[in-house]
């Protein structure tokens, strides 16, 4: 009997999972990844590298994704509260420039899986957050890709406030629209 919830999404290949959480007046333990129920739940891939970052509010990292070494990522937050986006750059998707994103936080233990092909971003919605993520391959520097943020012909409905300025790296202020980045995955 597997130990997650593997909610498929509105696009597909991407999921929602939810860890059965064990708890008592002690604490609680559970599982984050174990391959034979991740490959159970169709998600049968393996990770290279685990990465972890920590940001205050208000700090929207993304849309990141490697061109060349497209990297699928499985997300979490073990402190504080995100809110999480994986955006579909598969050229021939029936879902392509579709968005689809899952609020990430250390109380609701939720994970969020995308796969090669997307673009991926954050923004923190508590006062910090400490985000970690595991990857299908290995970090590329030299392999980069951004998509701006808040492209409107995503629409991607952020859960900010009007007029809502992130803080971005300068990389992140310079990332292409859909309609001019020159790229896409032939997945």
């Amino acid at each position: 009997m597997s130990k997650f919830n593997f909610i498929n999404t509105e696009i597909e290949g991407v999921k929602i999972i939810e860890p059965t959480v064990f708890g008592d007046a002690r604490g609680y333990f559970m599982e984050t990844y174990s391959k034979r129920d991740f490959a159970e739940g169709g998600i049968d891939v393996d990770f290279v590298q685990d990465n972890e970052s920590r940001s205050r509010k208000g700090v929207l990292r993304g849309l990141h994704f490697q061109k060349q070494n497209p990297q699928g990522k499985l997300v979490r937050v073990i402190e504080g509260e995100v809110f999480d986006v994986a955006v579909d750059l598969r050229k021939n998707s029936k879902t392509f420039g579709k968005w689809v994103g899952v609020t990430l936080s250390a109380e609701n233990k939720k994970q969020f899986y995308i796969p090669e092909g997307f673009a991926h971003g954050f923004v923190v919605l508590s006062e910090t957050a400490a985000f970690v993520y595991k990857c299908t391959r290995f970090y590329a520097p030299n392999d980069e890709g951004g998509l701006f943020w808040n492209d409107p012909a995503i629409g991607i409905k952020w859960p900010v406030g009007e007029g809502f300025e992130p803080l971005l790296s300068e990389k992140d202020t310079k990332n292409p629209l859909l309609k001019d980045l020159d790229f896409a995955f032939d997945l």
